[in-house]
């Protein structure tokens, strides 16, 4: 998009794009999302950013009314193999915070300084300061709906010093941290309920969004001990639990029903309700975005349904499921079990062999998935002992960083690893929105859906023409 693009998405405060760029004002000294509802404000005195670390790092502070830190992140991060996408997932997912630009830079095989240098050609923002937008969106997070010390939050979302930590909420929101505390929406959530309920999100999405059709194959799909679904369907309950770098942490997130409709371009999305219960609050960022992960909520819709509803074939399944996500991973050894295992008894067996119990059991919830030095040393010779020990010894790598191609690579180098298991894993596991299924001819027919045949093969699967791997129902 050119400027002035730009700026009728703006003027007609389209949430398609809230995320995929951010706009500032010259004359408040604020930068907001494109929908934000305040009074559009003349062309000469807005300027355009491609991140929210970069309308920071120019000395604009966030807009109180719209929240442009909440929007969900650009779709162009799930699409995108370079390592500016590469960098962008891991820096979400608070590498930086747990290992510094350095480590971010090893796990992308490239020096801190050609790191530095790309996402701020892209960006506007290098790693620290993409971080640092992160860690102040979790402050205000954990500022407005916890009761937590504001001392214990300050290192709860990734600052280094309670200085460090005071001078970014002042910069960004122009408030200290007990006037943004303040400043919570009137009728939100009770702060005193944290402890017992867990922290309350709202993961927020852009566009429509068919929450039924991802709750129906997470209910299908869960593990025994580690995940569940309860609720009439409409009202559902994801729960499970999560092995995080610091800790552990029981979630919930709430189906929501409803939501902007399709066509409504100027609507800005709609959200999932979370509770998160972290061991360690530190972990709070990371849980966020593998929640995210989960449930695909950085895919642009309207994209994804443009392009497919071109096609003849998958235009009537469009029609009827606009806003369809594909589900994703928090763990790429569970989607690695059920392709190689299914589920059922054997995975339950394998949960309660291998995975460490939950010091108080909650509900059906008893477990955390194994590591995967546990699955490797408890099966060994089979397929997913062999990607366990693959994982454990650091030769292969399924986080949001990985080079996909290289990844498949490695994968199909292990033993008892079939295509439609590694396209499986591709897709779920490294969020590749691209994956077609393996077979003769596959590659050819899919082209025209590109690059969005994993959605392809997942209105065919709802729609009941292939199965769980995207194979043709005979």
């Amino acid at each position: 998009m050119d400027e002035e693009s730009r700026y009728e998405a703006v003027r007609s405060r389209d949430g398609r794009f809230d995320g995929a760029f951010f706009f500032a004002v010259r004359t408040t000294g604020i930068y907001c999302r494109p929908s934000c509802p305040a009074v559009t404000p003349k062309r000469p005195n807005v300027r355009f950013f491609p991140s929210a670390a970069a309308a920071q790092g120019a000395g604009f502070r966030a807009c109180r009314r719209c929240r442009p830190d909440a929007v969900p992140g650009s779709a162009d991060w799930n699409v995108r193999a370079d390592v500016v996408g590469r960098a962008v997932r891991l820096i979400a997912d608070g590498v930086v915070d747990r290992e510094g630009v350095a480590g971010l830079a090893a796990r992308l095989g490239y020096s801190a300084r050609q790191v530095q240098r790309q996402l701020t050609a892209e960006l506007g923002a290098g790693p620290l300061a993409l971080a640092r937008a992160q860690r102040a969106h979790t402050a205000r997070i954990l500022l407005q709906t916890t009761d937590l010390p504001v001392t214990e939050i300050a290192f709860a979302s990734g600052h280094a010093s309670v200085r460090q930590f005071n001078d970014t909420v002042r910069e960004i929101y122009d408030s200290t941290p007990t006037e943004v505390r303040a400043a919570a929406p009137r009728g939100g959530h009770d702060r005193r309920a944290v402890h017992g309920t867990g922290v309350p999100v709202r993961l927020a999405h852009r566009g429509p969004y068919r929450s039924d059709a991802v709750f129906d194959q997470l209910a299908r799909e869960a593990v025994p001990g580690v995940e569940e679904v309860t609720g009439a369907s409409g009202a559902r309950t994801y729960r499970r639990t999560l092995r995080l770098p610091y800790g552990t942490a029981l979630v919930a997130v709430d189906e929501r029903v409803g939501g902007p409709r399709a066509g409504a371009a100027t609507h800005p999305g709609g959200w999932l309700d979370a509770r998160l219960r972290l061991t360690d609050p530190r972990d709070l960022t990371t849980a966020v975005q593998r929640l995210r992960r989960l449930f695909d909520l950085d895919a642009d819709p309207y994209a994804v349904d443009e392009r497919l509803a071109a096609d003849p074939r998958l235009a009537p399944l469009v029609a009827a499921r606009p806003g369809l996500r594909c589900p994703g991973a928090v763990d790429p050894l569970e989607v690695a079990a059920r392709a190689l295992t299914g589920t059922g008894d054997g995975l339950d067996r394998l949960v309660r062999r291998c995975g460490k119990a939950l010091d108080a059991p909650s509900g059906s919830l008893t477990h955390v998935f194994p590591e995967a030095h546990a699955l490797a040393g408890a099966l060994p010779g089979e397929p997913l002992g062999a990607l366990a020990a693959a994982l454990a010894d650091g030769v292969v790598r399924l986080d949001p960083g990985a080079d996909r191609d290289r990844t498949q690579e490695l994968l199909l180098a292990l033993p008892g690893m079939e295509p439609d298991v590694v396209a499986v894993l591709r897709a779920r596991a490294l969020g590749d929105p691209d994956v077609a299924p393996p077979g003769a001819g596959a590659s050819e027919s899919w082209r025209p859906w590109r690059p969005w045949r994993s959605y392809a093969v997942q209105h065919l699967r709802v729609a009941g023409e292939t199965d769980g791997r995207g194979r043709g129902r005979t």
